[in-house]
């Protein structure tokens, strides 16, 4: 996961302001082996414009911070929700991870990228964003970035453990907010 994301960000220059170094790559285990629910999500380490600090129910908070097995300060985490995730087919896979790595702020400063408007994240229109997406997936197979980057995702969970054996990954914890 973690080599087709560095790829995806290498190729589409709109993603090229990711440090995939500085993101970590976890999954989560879904409660039913069902499709419709969170596919994968990201999780940004830090507040609006890259601050350490910001406000959460009329608090100061921070976020617990996450580092690298060589002590380099995390700023994102992108969670994949298995098998969940892996039951999609091929496009929609790509959708996704274009979809979750499109929040990842432009500044890369730890904080997601932010639309204008009430819905900051999506824009005001979910189809439309994922459109969006479809064109930035649409343009990187364009590319033809290389075929064991993508043979994983031609395979749901089952087939994936039928030919591989167990599908194994880091889980990382959601990071707690903490009371300054």
């Amino acid at each position: 996961m973690r080599a087709l994301c560095v790829d995806t960000a290498q190729r589409v220059n709109e993603l090229n302001h990711i440090q995939l170094d500085l993101v970590a790559i976890s999954f989560s285990q879904t409660r039913k082996p069902v499709l419709y629910g969170l596919q994968a999500s990201l999780t940004p380490l830090r507040f609006e414009g890259g601050s350490r600090y910001g406000m959460h129910e009329g608090r100061r908070v921070t976020v617990q911070r996450l580092f690298d097995e060589r002590d380099r300060e995390l700023l994102y985490i992108l969670n994949f929700y298995l098998p969940r995730f892996t039951d999609l087919d091929f496009r929609e896979k790509l959708v996704t991870v274009f979809h979750e790595l499109w929040h990842i702020s432009p500044n890369f400063d730890g904080d997601v990228r932010r639309h204008a408007g009430r819905c900051y994240a999506h824009t005001s229109s979910q189809s439309a964003y994922d459109y969006r997406m479809g064109k930035l997936v649409d343009r990187y197979l364009e590319l033809h970035p290389p075929s064991r980057l993508l043979r994983f995702l031609e395979l749901d969970f089952n087939q994936l453990e039928r030919r591989y054996g167990r599908v194994y990954g880091f889980k990382v914890p959601r990071p707690k907010l903490i009371s300054v």
